[in-house]
């Protein structure tokens, strides 16, 4: 009898352990891959568990990272494709260009391109055709905004050093509209390329050499890898920097001028919640920034000994005092 019991309680024991919800709807719980998704991730998590997707039940992810070596990108984003997930989801030129060649056929939305009409990924932003939409960073000028910016804040800046990828399409586009501004504004443009972690170094012993005025930093995946590194060296040979990213001021760089990055990281969600509802990447149109943030650190410009034009800090959005 007693072992009647067991077997009772154990059927009825197994009839209650809930079942996955796979099982539960008969439906696949839908796979997102993220590539080079930075320090950003939690931005998209966020968003996407505002919209109702629960990790592990309702939605599952693959995250794959290059650590700042553009070159393993093709391989990662292969990788997303053999595992079949629904949506792609790529943050930069690099990695978005690296799933552009790895799939026709998967969904990717871009995260914070700097052109991707120039790039070749979109045909246009308002209807993309092909499997990418997303999201840009580009903005009337924005480029030249940040040499005039740097400008502004040094009157009697002269020579400015930006250091860029050269692998990174975008990175290439800003040295040449940089290029194009900088005689218009009295300054003289030079560049030093960074496309690996190991050319740090070689970089940083070439700026103490030249001696720039100046640094203009970008928001390449490999840069923000390392951009405690760059802060650290820029506050060492008290070197001001003009930034993309917002929070590399915060983190003690000196002026930032472009979008909020972890709100395009948001954004994202959005459109990785609409494919999944069935719509294409080719009808969505690319979405570009409406607000560009100007953040200025006020303790960094005091150990740099500079004196920011109060003109320039009415207009900011942020000072860090």
């Amino acid at each position: 009898m007693r072992r009647i019991g067991l077997a009772v309680v154990l059927a009825v024991n197994l009839l209650a352990v809930p079942v996955a919800p796979e099982a539960q709807q008969g439906t696949k719980v839908p796979r997102v891959g993220l590539l080079d998704y930075a320090a950003f991730r939690d931005p998209l998590l966020e968003m996407l568990r505002d919209l109702g997707y629960v990790e592990g039940q309702s939605i599952t992810f693959e995250y794959r990272r290059s650590e700042g070596r553009s070159e393993r990108l093709p391989d990662l984003a292969a990788e997303l494709v053999r595992l079949k997930v629904d949506v792609i989801v790529s943050y930069g030129t690099p990695a978005t260009r690296a799933a552009q060649q790895a799939t026709t056929g998967i969904p990717i939305v871009m995260v914070g391109i700097g052109d991707p009409l120039r790039t070749g990924l979109v045909a246009s932003l308002g209807r993309p055709g092909g499997n990418i939409t997303g999201n840009t960073i580009l903005g009337p000028e924005i480029v030249t905004k940040r040499l005039q910016l740097l400008k502004e804040a040094i009157p009697k800046l002269s020579r400015v050093t930006l250091i860029y990828n050269p692998t990174n399409p975008s990175n290439a586009l800003n040295l040449q509209e940089l290029r194009a501004a900088a005689p218009t504004l009295g300054v003289t443009l030079q560049s030093v390329k960074v496309s690996r972690p190991d050319e740090f170094e070689g970089a940083f012993a070439a700026l103490t050499t030249e001696r720039p005025d100046a640094l203009i930093v970008t928001a390449d995946p490999l840069h923000q890898l390392h951009i405690k590194q760059i802060v650290a060296f820029t506050a060492k040979r008290r070197l001001p920097a003009m930034y993309q990213e917002q929070e590399n001021v915060i983190a003690g760089g000196l002026i930032s001028y472009g979008p909020s990055i972890p709100e395009f990281f948001r954004r994202a969600a959005v459109y990785v919640d609409r494919i999944l509802k069935g719509a294409k990447p080719a009808d969505l149109p690319v979405e570009q920034p409406t607000k560009f943030e100007l953040v200025i650190n006020l303790k960094t410009a005091k150990a740099l000994g500079l004196t920011i034009p109060q003109t320039l800090l009415l207009r900011a959005d942020q000072v860090i005092e």
